[in-house]
């Protein structure tokens, strides 16, 4: 399975952050899965690569080149594979195309831009693939308190619940992703308009 792993780009978080993602990068690996990613060397992003990369994983970069022009971020050295893309919009595009589940580690905006897009695309039956906040030290806990009041005021069905998982365990985060995905979920369950 190639698993996608959204996350932060900064390097200037609380270590247990890396370790942690670093663990689920090997982890992938030993239960044979490979990994799609942004392709920076940086961050939570790099720190799943370097995970993926000491069990002699496969890597995906996918990676827009004004990063590299414009100083942004480095490319992480040890991609197997390597994807420039023009924008951030194809840089997604080709993400999403080329994997079969989604893992959200600890990020910025534009983390939390990726998981609502997926979230969003599967919430409108546009994929089946499994999503998962990975909650390293409770991270998540407010974003799902954000969802869980959106869904008491009306602005989400209580169907997408079912849409993704949040954990901070390794285990019940690949139990989950490893597992058939519900099939007949259909948009007027999941959306109203």
């Amino acid at each position: 399975m190639k698993i996608c792993v959204f996350g932060a780009a900064s390097p200037e978080i609380d270590k247990e952050y890396f370790e942690k993602v670093q663990a689920f990068g090997e982890e992938m690996v030993k239960r044979g899965h490979s990994l799609v990613f942004g392709g920076g060397g940086n961050g939570l992003m790099g720190a799943a690569a370097q995970g993926v990369q000491m069990q002699g994983g496969y890597i995906e970069g996918v990676i827009p080149s004004f990063f590299e022009d414009e100083e942004i971020e480095a490319v992480f050295p040890f991609c197997d594979e390597v994807i420039e893309t023009k924008t951030m919009r194809e840089r997604k595009q080709i993400m999403e195309d080329r994997s079969d589940a989604f893992v959200i580690v600890p990020g910025g905006i534009g983390t939390f831009e990726e998981f609502f897009e997926i979230m969003t695309l599967r919430q409108l039956c546009r994929h089946n693939k499994p999503i998962v906040l990975y909650n390293v030290k409770g991270y998540y806990n407010e974003l799902n308190a954000m969802m869980k009041a959106a869904v008491e005021k009306g602005f989400v069905r209580s169907a997408c619940d079912a849409l993704y998982k949040t954990t901070d365990d390794l285990d019940e985060l690949f139990e989950f992703i490893e597992a058939p995905q519900p099939e007949n979920l259909l948009v007027k369950d999941l959306k109203d308009g």
